[in-house]
């Protein structure tokens, strides 16, 4: 299987192209750094031009679209939450999923039932806002929101092609992200994630679960 899996520099990206290499899957994890197995900054359209290309005349089995960015935790509602973060996490955290699955299209289109999965958050979901789940991080959530709301209306589009997408939350993870107090370790999420990817079909399409393969309500 091909695989391309965004932000695989650190945490959970790199935890599942860990995952997958040693299951004898072929990974190219992208990361910011130069010091990336393939470098792509997911704000820029002419990195992703440039990815494409390098990737040219290969079929992907699955991508991952984990690069994700949460610049506003902590942030005070009366002073916080500055334009340049809500600019900077929504280029990262929407614009980017969507320009890496438009760019890999073709070659997404090209492998045989393949797969996009979006890693979004629980933080994103109307439901849990509509029962009080947690409050703050307003860039953070709505950027999450967005994210699944642009995967649902992919899978939708793609359902067509035979692409399926999924849509997850990946638990509250210990990362740099989730911090050291965080319920669960990366290895806990990426073997809970893996499992979710394996049973992603065109029949589930459009589905927004949780790592553990609990349904998420939207």
């Amino acid at each position: 299987m091909n695989i391309v899996i965004t932000g695989a520099s650190r945490g959970i990206g790199a935890g599942l192209a860990e995952h997958y290499r040693a299951l004898g899957h072929e990974v190219v994890g992208t990361g910011r750094s130069v010091a990336s197995q393939l470098q792509l900054d997911v704000t820029r359209p002419a990195s992703h031009k440039e990815m494409a290309e390098t990737l040219e005349g290969h079929a992907i089995d699955l991508l991952v679209c984990n690069a994700g960015v949460y610049l506003d935790k902590g942030d005070d509602l009366d002073t916080g939450y500055g334009a340049d973060l809500w600019a900077q996490s929504f280029a990262t955290n929407v614009t980017g999923v969507f320009m890496s699955i438009q760019a890999l299209l073709p070659h997404l289109r090209r492998a045989r039932s393949s797969k996009i999965a979006i890693i979004s958050s629980q933080m994103g979901s109307d439901a849990r806002a509509k029962e009080g789940g947690g409050s703050g991080s307003y860039i953070y959530r709505a950027s999450k929101a967005a994210a699944l709301n642009l995967g649902l209306n992919l899978a939708n589009d793609l359902k067509a092609d035979g692409i399926a997408v999924g849509i997850y939350h990946p638990g509250w993870v210990q990362t740099d992200m989730g911090g050291d107090a965080a319920a669960i370790t990366t290895d806990e999420a990426v073997a809970g994630l893996a499992a979710r990817f394996e049973a992603l079909s065109i029949e589930t399409t459009g589905c927004f679960e949780n790592w553990d393969g609990r349904p998420h309500a939207f």
